[in-house]
């Protein structure tokens, strides 16, 4: 079974929740049979061509970038050759090339569809495309929500409901590499131990702006890993915030990542918008067993953590509700503990890899069999 999937960005070109979780179902899929390759474009390719994580990377040079939308010209002929190879065309939204790539290309295979997020910060543009939008996702055989509270709150997904299922995004451990002594040491000594964790894209809706107005003052560490658009704005505010207690880590390796995860108090999640539709550094440190802090945005972020059983959740775009969050956590170790604990359980129980990369298989096994049973009941109508 070949299964292509279809994105804006991917590794090694980038890093994020989405990129992980379509690396998680690439190597969580081989078990059932399923092969993989990704196209996504990349600005500089230096191969069109890479294997990442036992995949085959395609990547289409990149023309440029609209609304945060990835137009890549040369993605057209790539996609209409990778399409002949692909037994399921497996999308993942929002990518608005992608729906256009779909009515070029006209796939004769089933094609997927894993919904992401809704459109929530380019609302004119948005109405332009919705005719556009809606076309695409009445045209794909399956969609695939990550929660079900982001199902619940969508505008859009309701109108697609009977062939909506809810897969929730899942990690395996075992995909993530083990720290070395040397990295766990290199933590505790540039930062220590028990410091609050963010990882991730340094992006409007993360809400890091108002994370860094609830730490000034605090007698703990708050440490962000990543890089991104607002990174020299966030820098310049903790400047002038004189925030002695805030370091940026900047871009840090999978295994060092790993340490920080290990060595922290626990996770601060603050993206205080629907774009924030998930949070896979939450479902990273339930998996490390670590409380977890995030807000109420009617998204997965609430399916990950569940207050005062995972961790806390607070309003949205409140500097002194996370403050308290933290404090809480900061100053009741084993109250910490006992919600990181609940988050590990929560994990097994619901986010591993093999849960969603098993659930997959059976949505992929099950459209090619109603691809099969409809491409004979046509035969059989000609005939």
């Amino acid at each position: 079974m070949k299964v292509l999937h279809v994105y804006r960005t991917y590794y090694p070109s980038t890093q994020g929740g989405l990129e992980e979780t379509i690396r998680q179902l690439c190597l969580n899929t081989a078990s059932h049979g399923v092969e993989t390759r990704v196209m996504a474009p990349a600005a500089d390719p230096s191969r069109k061509v890479v294997r990442y994580s036992g995949s085959r990377v395609y990547q289409p040079r990149l023309s440029f970038e609209l609304a945060s939308c990835s137009v890549s010209w040369e993605s057209v002929t790539m996609f209409r050759r990778l399409q002949g190879w692909a037994d399921i065309v497996h999308y993942h939204f929002p990518w608005p090339f992608a729906d256009v790539l779909h009515e070029l290309a006209r796939p004769n295979q089933p094609t997927i569809l894993t919904y992401h997020s809704d459109i929530v910060r380019q609302k004119l543009l948005s109405k332009i495309y919705k005719p556009l939008m809606n076309r695409f996702l009445g045209s794909v055989n399956r969609i695939v929500c990550t929660s079900p509270n982001y199902f619940a709150t969508s505008d859009v997904l309701p109108r697609f409901g009977e062939k909506v299922e809810v897969i929730p995004i899942g990690l395996n451990e075992s995909t993530y590499p083990q720290p070395r002594t040397s990295d766990l040491e290199a933590v505790r000594a540039g930062i220590g131990e028990n410091f609050f964790l963010f990882v991730g894209v340094l992006r409007y809706y993360k809400g890091l702006h108002i994370l860094l107005d609830a730490v000034k003052g605090a007698p703990y560490k708050v440490v962000i890993a990543g890089s991104g658009p607002t990174e020299a704005e966030l820098k310049s505010q903790a400047r002038s915030l004189d925030l002695s207690n805030v370091i940026f880590a900047g871009h840090v390796s999978d295994a060092m990542k790993v340490a920080l995860f290990k060595l922290s108090r626990g996770v601060v999640f603050p993206s205080y918008l629907r774009s924030e539709a998930f949070g896979v550094t939450l479902l990273e440190g339930a998996m490390y067993g670590k409380p977890l802090i995030s807000t109420e945005v009617g998204s997965g972020t609430s399916h990950v953590n569940v207050d005062n059983e995972t961790g806390i959740v607070v309003p949205p775009g409140s500097a002194p509700a996370l403050r308290k969050a933290m404090n809480q956590l900061h100053d009741n170790p084993d109250t910490a503990a006992a919600m990181g604990r609940r988050a590990r359980e929560r994990y097994d129980m619901l986010f591993t890899g093999d849960l969603m990369a098993g659930r997959y298989a059976e949505i992929y096994r099950t459209l090619l069999e109603e691809h099969a049973s409809n491409n004979a009941l046509a035969s059989v109508d000609r005939s």
